[in-house]
């Protein structure tokens, strides 16, 4: 039996002192794709946050890549955040330095050493989203879908376990939502596991897989009705 690369039992999820989630059961395979959705201020980001170590798993039981979420230390955190890749709604570029350089600032911050691995690593995670030739750009130069496919390659360089997408087409127009959504479906092909927060329901007609959904203080699968 393939061990979950996510699992949480009767988990409760704060944000300070607020209980935003209660009795959350949920489990993440390898090779699944899953949806979170809910309305704005329904938990998503904070579910999210407390995957990545941003918020302490207060309540209940989580496992995420092999990392005890309720024992969490601070000093494992940038090693749970190497096993998965974070896609963030604003894409969190730095601006002051080109493509290629933003992606070896993140190797070299995460252990590499070795300039020819790094460039090797770079160009195969650029040709994945199809960005290869615009490596020598600027963030500023790119348009919002180009930005978010270079998110999409930082968060593959370390191989991770699992891909955290908050919001990744947040802030895109219906059709450049689609060409993203088109990378991240051929990036799950490959075998990368990814939970993604939206609220483009949209994309889940067009792409369905299975779905959880934030409501009330609890998150539920939710059917899709197939039309």
């Amino acid at each position: 039996m393939v061990e979950p690369v996510l699992q949480l039992q009767k988990a409760s999820i704060f944000q300070r002192d607020n209980m935003v989630l209660s009795e959350v059961n949920v489990t993440v395979h390898p090779g699944d794709f899953v949806y979170l959705i809910g309305k704005t201020g329904s938990g998503k980001s904070s579910f999210m946050k407390t995957l990545y170590g941003d918020l302490p798993l207060q309540e209940g039981s989580g496992h995420i890549v092999g990392f005890d979420l309720k024992g969490l230390k601070e000093k494992q955190i940038p090693f749970l955040r190497r096993k998965l890749g974070v896609v963030f709604q604003d894409f969190k570029l730095l601006n002051d330095r080109t493509v290629r350089d933003n992606l070896r600032f993140v190797l070299k911050a995460t252990g590499w050493k070795d300039k020819t691995l790094m460039d090797k690593k770079i160009d195969e995670v650029l040709t994945k989203v199809g960005m290869q030739s615009k490596d020598f750009k600027s963030p500023f130069q790119l348009s919002g879908g180009e930005q978010q496919r270079v998110a999409i390659a930082r968060a593959l360089l370390n191989d991770p376990e699992l891909i955290l997408a908050d919001e990744p087409t947040g802030n895109l127009d219906p059709q450049t939502s689609v060409e993203v959504m088109e990378v991240l479906q051929e990036i799950n092909k490959n075998g990368n596991t990814i939970l993604m927060a939206t609220h483009d329901y949209a994309l889940l007609l067009k792409y369905p897989s299975k779905t959880l959904k934030c409501d009330n203080n609890k998150i539920f699968e939710v059917v899709q009705r197939t039309v």
